[in-house]
Protein backbone atom coordinates (compact mmCIF):
# COMPACT_ATOMS: atom_id res chain seq x y z
CA UNK A 1 0.00 0.00 0.00
CA UNK A 2 1.22 3.60 -0.70
CA UNK A 3 0.76 6.97 0.83
CA UNK A 4 0.28 10.69 -0.72
CA UNK A 5 -0.41 13.57 0.49
CA UNK A 6 -3.05 15.71 -1.34
CA UNK A 7 -0.69 17.99 -2.52
CA UNK A 8 0.44 15.13 -4.23
CA UNK A 9 -2.31 14.78 -5.90
CA UNK A 10 -2.60 18.23 -6.81
CA UNK A 11 0.69 18.33 -8.09
CA UNK A 12 1.48 14.81 -9.46
CA UNK A 13 -1.28 13.29 -9.90
CA UNK A 14 -0.24 11.44 -13.12
CA UNK A 15 2.06 9.16 -10.67
CA UNK A 16 -0.35 8.62 -8.37
CA UNK A 17 -3.13 7.18 -10.90
CA UNK A 18 -0.34 5.35 -12.39
CA UNK A 19 0.05 2.75 -8.95
CA UNK A 20 -3.52 3.04 -8.60
CA UNK A 21 -3.86 1.80 -11.85
CA UNK A 22 -1.48 -1.19 -11.51
CA UNK A 23 -3.34 -2.51 -8.95
CA UNK A 24 -2.12 -0.84 -5.98
CA UNK A 25 -3.51 0.98 -3.40
CA UNK A 26 -3.18 4.77 -2.22
CA UNK A 27 -3.53 6.23 1.43
CA UNK A 28 -4.36 9.57 0.99
CA UNK A 29 -3.30 12.08 3.54
CA UNK A 30 -3.56 15.36 4.80
CA UNK A 31 -1.63 17.24 7.63
CA UNK A 32 0.17 13.81 8.47
CA UNK A 33 -3.29 12.10 9.01
CA UNK A 34 -4.78 9.48 6.98
CA UNK A 35 -8.54 10.28 5.48
CA UNK A 36 -9.16 8.31 2.22
CA UNK A 37 -7.96 5.35 0.30
CA UNK A 38 -8.19 5.62 -3.41
CA UNK A 39 -8.23 1.61 -4.77
CA UNK A 40 -9.02 0.07 -8.33
CA UNK A 41 -12.58 0.02 -9.68
CA UNK A 42 -13.55 -3.72 -9.31
CA UNK A 43 -14.29 -4.75 -12.50
CA UNK A 44 -18.12 -5.85 -13.45
CA UNK A 45 -18.88 -8.41 -16.32
CA UNK A 46 -20.71 -6.46 -18.68
CA UNK A 47 -24.58 -7.11 -19.14
CA UNK A 48 -25.60 -8.66 -22.39
CA UNK A 49 -27.18 -5.57 -24.62
CA UNK A 50 -30.84 -5.36 -24.10
CA UNK A 51 -33.51 -5.30 -26.75
CA UNK A 52 -34.69 -1.79 -26.14
CA UNK A 53 -38.15 -2.63 -28.16
CA UNK A 54 -38.49 -6.16 -25.77
CA UNK A 55 -37.62 -3.21 -22.83
CA UNK A 56 -39.75 -0.46 -23.52
CA UNK A 57 -43.33 -3.31 -23.90
CA UNK A 58 -42.14 -4.44 -20.77
CA UNK A 59 -41.98 -1.47 -18.92
CA UNK A 60 -45.16 -0.21 -20.99
CA UNK A 61 -47.31 -2.73 -21.66
CA UNK A 62 -50.34 -0.40 -22.79
CA UNK A 63 -47.71 0.79 -25.81
CA UNK A 64 -48.07 4.86 -26.45
CA UNK A 65 -50.67 6.78 -24.83
CA UNK A 66 -53.28 8.33 -27.48
CA UNK A 67 -54.03 12.17 -27.51
CA UNK A 68 -52.18 15.31 -27.05
CA UNK A 69 -49.68 15.63 -24.60
CA UNK A 70 -50.60 19.71 -24.11
CA UNK A 71 -54.40 18.74 -23.64
CA UNK A 72 -53.41 16.45 -20.56
CA UNK A 73 -51.19 19.05 -19.15
CA UNK A 74 -54.33 21.82 -19.33
CA UNK A 75 -56.47 19.47 -17.89
CA UNK A 76 -54.06 18.25 -14.87
CA UNK A 77 -53.02 22.33 -14.34
CA UNK A 78 -57.12 23.40 -14.50
CA UNK A 79 -57.83 26.98 -14.92
CA UNK A 80 -54.48 28.80 -13.62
Amino acid sequence: MKTATVADLRNNFAAVSEWIHAGEEVVITKRGRAFATLTPARQHPQPPPLDRIARLKRLFPAGPVDGDSLDTVDYDRGER
